[in-house]
């Protein structure tokens, strides 16, 4: 085989030669009956034909092609390059004369010379790519996979397999839910079925990895596809949509691992964006936390809509490094001023504002980790109250149009110290309303996927590092959404603001975190409790099984858009608002964050609604067994 790789030119050439010579000597015997050697004409035109077909051929670099990789575009080649020698050879025989005859025998000859120079290399490269083909399924491992998807990515998926990874994957063929295609084939790969084969197609076959190759899909059919891949206990990778490819890229480089978000099916967000813009675009814009999960995504998402200047607010300063960095690498002319500054410091605060004088301000900023929380409460009360307090003044102080205060599910009847302390905020913010020019507003939202602390990220570790994977509660849920789902609905509710509101978003239906677990686990490819084991660790102090997003008392009421909502104004003053930090001040002088029950009790007093998490945990789990 090596030998005949490093002489393959050469036979090429002499196979091509012998076609040429064969050709014309059958075309004589067609043309004239007669086969004559000894007749100079013939001997003549047949010396041109193997000087010109030669010529041609090398000149349009066909004896560099690799014949096992060569396609319908280089056969095209092929055929140009004998017409234009057909051609040539033709016009060279009227030029000699006694042609009439010769140009017969040309056009025959040039007929048997295409179609035989084509078919022997066509021979060849199926020879060798079955004999290849061969060698590989002698190789044990290789991983079968299963294709989901039968159009252009899938194309160049197949390609990109064969000419480069044929060692490494075996594709056993093709799913698509297009029932006529069924049975037909892409690039020798045949259609097997649609989305309700795939569980016996992968048992069938042995398919170890489903490569999920559609790019364009509505969010609840992708759901739908790979829940029924998740079942069959495959690893799944999947292409992501159309304006995420990296077209420099390798088609297979652009596969991710599934995400739990792909399972939520959630549809894609529809917003007012002239709205949001006719408040945003050459307006000062300051967002605190800017370098969190949620900060760093509004930031991503207002810079779109061209503000005058973008202020990033955040304590730490590597999170800020990065998103400025990101923010002016992709948007270079965008004025853009990254401060580092803790929004507990007023005077600091103040700085800011009077040097940038903001027209909106969105306030991300806050301590959300619950059992962190539970161990120094007093953080908590720093960070989150009296730094959205100061927010919250020097946004009176300074004229904003419009500050929104990022609120969470957790602040409806807390069980925890963070939720009890972020239920404050959005009371000051209600006060704060009634007092001021200001617009305040919150907005009220569950888990984020994705987000620092949250419960896929630490699950995806580990599931890397071999289990086992930890759920607090076999029975604890949680709504969860997007990142830049949640974060274009806040900007959409910010733009329906008129003072005083608790926007809540629409989270969808609860999703337990056990049955996430499983399913995480089984899009990487393994079998939950079986070779990836689950452990149940117990609830974590402050931590209950269930989130509400509406405090019993409150009602909603609809807006434009039908994903967000409203709690109306609550009765709340500030002079209310300043007794509650009186005392929290109190608490605050003592800085005794052991002293955890006094804490407590104060907050409940605060935040009437702040009940024991044991007690709450207690009725719900009374409540699941009674079901």
């Amino acid at each position: 085989m090596k030998t005949l790789k490093k002489y393959r030119n050469y036979l090429l050439r002499v196979f091509d030669i012998l076609i040429i010579t064969v050709a014309y000597m059958v075309a004589n015997v067609i043309v004239k009956n007669t086969l004559d050697l000894n007749h100079i004409p013939t001997i003549n035109t047949i010396i041109l034909a193997i000087i010109v077909y030669s010529l041609m051929l090398h000149i349009f670099k066909t004896y560099k092609n690799i014949t096992r990789y060569e396609n319908g575009k280089d056969y095209l080649i092929y055929v140009f390059a004998c017409l234009l020698s057909y051609i040539i050879v033709v016009a060279c025989r009227m030029f000699l004369g006694d042609y009439f005859a010769q140009i017969r025998v040309t056009s025959v000859a040039a007929l048997i010379i295409v179609t035989f120079i084509i078919s022997y290399r066509v021979l060849l490269r199926l020879l060798l790519n079955g004999y290849l083909k061969a060698e590989h399924h002698s190789n044990d491992s290789r991983k079968n996979v299963l294709i989901i998807g039968a159009g252009d990515a899938t194309r160049i998926l197949l390609g990109t397999l064969k000419n480069s990874m044929n060692d490494l994957y075996n594709v056993v063929g093709l799913i698509d839910d297009n029932t006529y295609k069924v049975n037909y084939a892409i690039s020798g790969k045949k259609i097997l079925g649609t989305r309700y084969d795939i569980p016996r197609m992968c048992k069938e076959h042995n398919v170890e990895l489903i490569l999920f190759a559609i790019s364009n899909i509505n969010s609840n059919d992708r759901k739908q596809m790979l829940n029924i891949c998740q079942e069959t206990g495959c690893k799944v990778r999947i292409l992501p949509g159309t304006k995420d490819l990296i077209k420099s890229k390798n088609i297979m480089e652009n596969f991710r691992d599934v995400e739990i978000e792909d399972l939520l099916g959630r549809d894609s967000i529809k917003l007012d964006n002239k709205l949001i813009g006719e408040l945003i675009k050459e307006k000062v814009v300051l967002v605190t936390g800017g370098g969190g999960s949620i900060g760093s995504e509004l930031c991503r998402q207002i810079i779109k809509f061209n503000p005058k200047t973008l202020v990033i607010v955040d304590n730490y300063e590597n999170n800020l490094y990065d998103i400025e960095q990101e923010l002016k690498f992709n948007y270079p002319k965008a004025n853009i001023a990254a401060i580092v500054a803790n929004v507990r410091e007023k005077e600091r605060l103040n700085e800011i504002f009077a040097r940038y004088n903001p027209y909106l301000v969105f306030h991300a900023a806050a301590h959300k980790h619950v059992p962190l929380m539970e161990t120094s409460p007093l953080e908590a009360i720093k960070n989150n109250v009296f730094g959205t307090y100061n927010v919250m003044a020097c946004a009176d102080e300074y004229k904003v149009k419009r500050c929104i205060l990022i609120s969470t599910d957790k602040a409806v009847n807390p069980t925890n110290i963070m939720g009890a302390t972020k239920r404050l905020c959005e009371m000051i913010i209600q006060a704060k309303n009634k007092a001021s020019e200001t617009e305040y507003a919150a907005v009220r939202f569950g888990n984020v996927l994705g987000s620092n602390g949250s419960v896929i990220p630490l699950f995806k570790k580990q599931i890397a590092k071999g289990g086992p994977v930890t759920v607090t509660h076999k029975d604890i849920t949680r709504f969860f959404m997007t990142i830049p789902e949640a974060v274009s609905l806040v900007l959409q509710a910010m733009s329906y603001a008129q003072g005083g509101e608790i926007f809540v978003l629409d989270m969808g239906e609860p999703v337990k975190i056990y049955d996430m677990a499983e399913k995480l686990i089984r899009l990487m490819g393994y079998e939950p409790n079986v070779d990836m084991p689950i452990k149940v660790t117990g609830l974590r102090p402050g931590e209950k099984l269930y989130e509400e997003i509406l405090m019993n008392e409150e009602g909603l009421t609809e807006t434009k858009h039908e994903k967000i909502h409203i709690a109306p104004p609550s009765d709340i003053t500030m002079e209310m608002v300043e007794a509650k930090l009186m005392a929290l001040k109190e608490l605050l002088d003592e800085n005794n964050n052991e002293d955890k029950d006094r804490i407590k009790t104060v907050m409940k007093e605060l935040v009437p609604t702040y009940k024991d998490n044991k007690e709450v945990n207690q009725k719900r789990l009374e409540e699941i067994n009674q079901k």
